[in-house]
Parts: C-alpha cells; structure tokens; sequence
C-alpha cells in the first residue's frame, strides 16, 4: 500500500457505516531475506493486491518523478522487537522495564553510519536524498533511478477508473545494507500525492438527533408504533453522557489523575477548546484545568480533495475522541498530536512525534483501512513506532472498524477481511457493542453492535422488510497478514485462529471492546456550520468503534492511576490474563437469553437537520454484525469482552485476578 494511501476516519458513526481504513504481518519484524545470488536483500513487500497482471498497463515512463521514504531498521529491529515483547509480558523476567525515549533512542535507534550508507548508496543510484529524520530518509528522482536502487521496475496499473503506479516485484537493497534499511514506501503512489496548504476549511454542515428520545435505555416507549421481535422497541437514547458511561464500565472513584492520553486524527478542530469547554460543563463533565488539554499541530497541512482526506470532516472525530476520553478519566491529562493529512506518511509522522519525545502513556486512534489495501512496507513502518512505543511504557488503541467483515464495504474486495493497523499484533484492537444503561445509571447488558434497519411503512401500521437491510457493526476476523501473537495463545478458538484456512494460527481482532452501536451512542458538542452559514455549537449523538477506541483509552488511564501511575505500556498480555475472570462484561448478542432479539426506534431528521423536510421513523435491529457473531467466551466482535465493574480495579498492585 502507498505511503500515500488515505486513511479514512475508522469509525465515526451516525446512522450508516462510513468507508474505514490501514496495517500487516507476523509478531516480529516483517520476512526479509538475501538473495546471495544476486547479492541484494529483500524488503517487505510493497505490491498492492490490485496491482495483477490483468490490471498492468505497462511501464511507467522512466522520466517520471517518485518521492520514497526509506525506513531504517536501527541497530537492532529483531532485538526491539523481543524487548517490546518481554517488556510487556508480566511472565517476562524485564517486564514493566521500560526505556525513556532518549534510552531507546540510543539502544534501538539508527546510527549516523547507517544515515551515511544509505545516503551514499541512494546517491549512486542516482536518487537524492531530501530530507532526514530519527526513522527514515525522504528521497525524490526519477522511475528509472528508483528502479535501479531498488530491483523491480515500476508499471502503471488499473484500479477501478484511475491508474496509479506501483513495482512489478519485491523492491531490495544491497546486501551489504540488509541491517539497515528496514523498508521503502512510495513506489506506489495509489491514491494521489497530497497537495500542500496551510489554512482550514470551516466546519463541516450540521447534524443533529430529531428525538423523540430515551434518557436512558428503556425509559420512553411509543406503543403506538409497530411491534417487533414480540414487543415494543423502546425510542434510542439522546446520547449517553460521562456518567452514564463510567458507571456502566466501572470507573469509582478513579478519574485517571497523573495519566496523559493522546489522540490522533488527521488536520485539527478550530474550535475544540472552546467546544470541549462547553461540553464539559453541560453535560456534568470536571472543567478543563489550565494546560490539561493541548495540542501539537504540523506546521501546515496537505489536503487531497473530498474523497480522499475531507479536513472538516475529521474535526468530529477530534471532538468525539477529546471529549470521550475527557468524560471517562476527567482529570487525565490529553494531548491531541494532528497529522498534516490523512495519509500514511502523516500519520506516521504523527505517531513519531509521539513516540520520539514520549508525549502520553496511551495513545488512541480512530482511524484505519481495509487489509487488502496494506502493503507489508506500510506495516513495517507502523510496527516499527508501536514497538518502540511499547518499550517505552506506550499503548496505542485502534478502532476495528465499522463494516463488520467488510463483505459489504464499497471499498473492499467483497471478501471477508480486517482493518488496519487494528490487524497489527502491537496494538490494542478495539471492537464495538451496543450498550443499555438503565435507569439510575445500572448497567443492564450489551451485545455486539451490528444493525439492521427498517423503516417505518407509510401507514405506520408495520416496519417495512423487517427486519431490514445491514447498515454497519463492529469490525473484526482473522488477519490473512499476521500470525497470532502470543498473547491470544489458549484464549483465542481454533476455529477462528485458523479461519483462513491452512495450518498457521493468524491474529484475530479485536482485544476488547466498548459502546459503539450509533443507536446506543454517546453525546457529543461541536461547533458546526449551520444551513444559514453561521457556526453554532450543537449536540448529537454518535457511534462507532471511533468511539469505543476512546472510550476503552480513557479507562485504561484509570486502569493506570491504579497502579499508582506505573506505566501499563502494551496492554494486550495484560488484557488477556484477565480473560475468564470478573474483569469483563461477555457480551453475547443475546444478552437477555436465545431468541430474544432486541431493537431501538430511531426518529431522524430527513435532512439531517430540522423538522421542515419531515422526519424518518426507524427500527435499529442490535446484535446482527454481518457474518460476525458476539458469543460466549472470545469472539471476533467483542474480543474478551467490555470491562466491568473489577476490571479497574484488578489493576491495582498485589490485586489477583
């Protein structure tokens, strides 16, 4: 996949899924070997899928300009990669000895010999050399200087009604430089390169929740309205608050007090201070401290058109995961770390940061991409920022996506496939669910989320194709790019270890899950720009596992402040010890016994902002993810399940679990 490749806002979810995105391959450094006979050393791979022999349009004219990124492996990828592992492993003797940034900077990071190699070999090939940072090298020349560095030629193929460029073989390097260059992105440049900008656009137009609402799960019924599954569906929630969440995942008194969350997205809200502020106080949320909330932005910003990385539109995925995170772990410091665009390239840049000045303790990211579209050059630049993360105490968190296998997803291949990076074994993948908190704040039950709609007939005498068409769930499955780490060993069934057949155990996603069903969603303030052209501050409820990444961040700063502020780093051996135990909600998608199904009626604005085009009346069908099902022990919706009233506390030093 190309360093370019956009990542899509991985879950944001209003009433229908929204097209996800990013990461691959075995818990470790990604295969690469020498080819003595040849004396060159092969990188991971960086053909796309789509990029076949049918779809080959012939060669790419030699003079044509690339811009590379080369990545360095550092002094030592294999042995970071095992201290990631063992300092996260609680039966690993170096378990909990993280690295300050700087420590592992010196032990793991690339040397200035490396810089100089690299720079020289790219140099006789006739590339130049533009630019150098901590991870990689920025390189620029034409196809035919590219090709020579690099052993493969590069070819413009097909995809779908554009043509994009990409390598016709596996790209590598001098074996003599087998130890230092990790891998090369930008040979192929699907989709387009970003165009450089330095301004905002305004916020995106309005949406808001017609109502009627339930304030909490069951409160409000029309038994005027059709039945369903043998009952009357009670009206959705307006949105769930702070409170309603901390009490349903077993927050006491904790409130992440000394713990740092970061966040990234892609571009920045204009508003979210003053959006986060208000927020706050109308919903019964702690006020902002001085310097509790900041923000480290690019210098300017790179925008690729409305398809492709639509900046307005990002700013409520800020506004949701700034104020999630807020509303579960209220004094927990947060730290928003913008990309420059929504594309790999940016947001690696932006997890660097993170890592390389050790800015949090967790970092949660609701974003990502189909697997089919990841390249195994991508995910080794990924891996090599989240083990480093790990050494140094850091968990990052990742939303599964929204289209359940993404058979359906208009941007897939209509095969049954995972997100990225969620796939990667360094991260937390986080699924999604639908939740029912009752009256008094009790938490009554979940399930996966998974939707079927159906609206309301003309007569409204019955729903109509009930109980209607998918429209979005939780994502999750098996990775056809990773082995399965060894966390998942003994937790994680065979059936879904090896459901891609053959005889290797391959990664399942998620690790663990939160509220993420839009129709059981939390409630969010954002300034918006209203038909009138005003921008005004309004509230609304949303979804997705864009939610629950945040959500499960924000516990896992209280998790933290449990153990006194020591560093969880990587959480998912942690995660998985507790699997079995009290920790956890099992959430089934029959919560309330077999064949009890259960729905919620939504009521919605036809315009998606007032009543004067009319309203749309809906049945929101919970639990019906796709082909995915939430049952009891692990699945592939929910992971382990949502942490209970224990999980935080199981945290605390001493404590068994």
């Amino acid at each position: 996949m190309s360093s370019t490749r956009s990542r899509k806002r991985a879950g944001l979810a209003l009433a229908a899924a929204l097209p996800l995105v990013a990461g691959a391959l075995a818990m470790g450094i990604p295969t690469a070997q020498a080819d003595a006979s040849h004396g060159r050393h092969t990188l991971a791979g960086s053909k796309p899928v789509w990029a076949t022999t049918k779809s080959d349009k012939g060669a790419t004219s030699d003079a044509n300009k690339v811009t590379l990124r080369v990545y360095l492996a550092g002094r030592d990828a294999k042995g970071l990669a095992a201290y990631a592992q063992a300092v996260s492993d609680p039966a690993s003797a170096s378990y909990g000895s993280f690295l300050s940034a700087a420590q592992a900077k010196a032990r793991f990071g690339a040397t200035g010999q490396q810089v100089s190699e690299t720079t020289a070999w790219l140099e006789s090939s006739g590339l130049k050399v533009t630019g150098v940072t901590e991870h990689y090298l920025t390189v620029s020349g034409d196809v035919s200087a590219a090709e020579k560095a690099f052993g493969t030629q590069l070819h413009n193929f097909s995809k779908g009604s554009k043509t994009y460029r990409a390598p016709v073989g596996t790209a590598s390097v001098p074996a003599a430089l087998s130890g230092t260059v990790l891998t090369v992105t930008g040979l192929d440049n699907s989709p387009r390169r970003a165009q450089h900008q330095d301004t905002l656009p305004p916020p995106a137009g309005v949406f808001k929740n017609s109502g009627p609402f339930s304030t909490y799960y069951g409160s409000n019924t029309n038994k005027h309205l059709p039945v369903a599954y043998g009952t009357h569906a009670p009206y959705a929630v307006k949105g769930y608050t702070g409170k309603q969440l901390r009490a349903a995942y077993g927050a006491g008194s904790y409130t992440g007090k000394g713990v740092t969350v970061a966040i990234t997205d892609a571009f920045a809200s204009p508003t979210i201070a003053a959006d986060a502020k208000k927020y706050a106080a109308r919903n019964g949320d702690a006020s902002y401290k001085r310097g509790q909330f900041s923000q480290v932005l690019p210098a300017d910003y790179r925008f690729t058109g409305p398809d492709e990385c639509d900046a307005s539109n990002w700013y409520g995925e800020e506004t949701l995961d700034v104020e999630a995170v807020h509303a579960l772990a209220p004094a927990a410091d947060i730290t928003y770390v913008g990309a420059s665009s929504c594309t790999d390239d940016d947001l690696l840049d932006a997890l660097g940061k993170i890592v390389d000045h050790r800015l949090a303790d967790i970092v949660s990211n609701s974003w990502g991409d189909l697997e089919s579209n990841e390249t195994p050059d991508i995910a080794a630049a990924y891996d090599q920022i989240f083990q480093i993360g790990a050494v140094e105490g850091i968990g990052f968190y990742f939303s599964s996506g929204d289209a359940g296998d993404n058979v359906a997803n208009p941007l897939g291949t209509g095969a049954k496939q995972v997100d990225v990076p969620s796939n990667s074994p360094w991260v937390t993948s986080v699924g999604g669910t639908a939740l029912a908190v009752g009256k008094g704040d009790k938490y009554q039950w979940e399930t996966g989320w998974g939707t079927l709609k159906a609206t309301l007939a003309t007569d409204g005498s019955s729903w109509t194709g009930f109980p209607g068409a998918y429209t979005s769930g939780a994502g999750g499955g098996t990775s056809k790019l990773y082995a399965q780490p060894f966390y998942q060993r003994g937790v994680v069934p065979n059936s879904l270890a090896l459901a891609n057949g053959g005889t290797v155990k391959q990664r399942v996603e998620p690790d663990i899950s939160a509220v993420a069903d839009p129709n059981t969603g939390f409630l969010v303030g954002q300034t918006q720009t209203f038909p009138d052209g005003s921008l005004q501050y309004s509230e609304y409820r949303i979804g997705g596992t864009s939610l629950a990444a945040p959500v499960i961040a924000g516990v896992q700063a209280l998790a933290q402040q449990a153990r006194h502020g020591v560093p969880i780093g990587f959480a998912n051996p942690l995660i998985y010890d507790r699997y079995g135990t009290g920790a956890y909600h099992d959430v089934t998608d029959h919560p309330l016994g077999r064949g009890k199904d259960l729905a919620v009626v939504r009521v919605d604005f036809a315009n998606g902002f007032d009543a004067s085009d009319g309203l749309l009346t809906s049945l929101r069908s919970l639990g019906k993810d796709s082909s995915l099902s939430a049952v009891v022990g692990y699945d592939d919706v929910t992971g382990v399940g949502t942490p209970a009233r224990g999980y935080v506390d199981s945290y605390k030093p001493g404590r068994r679990h």
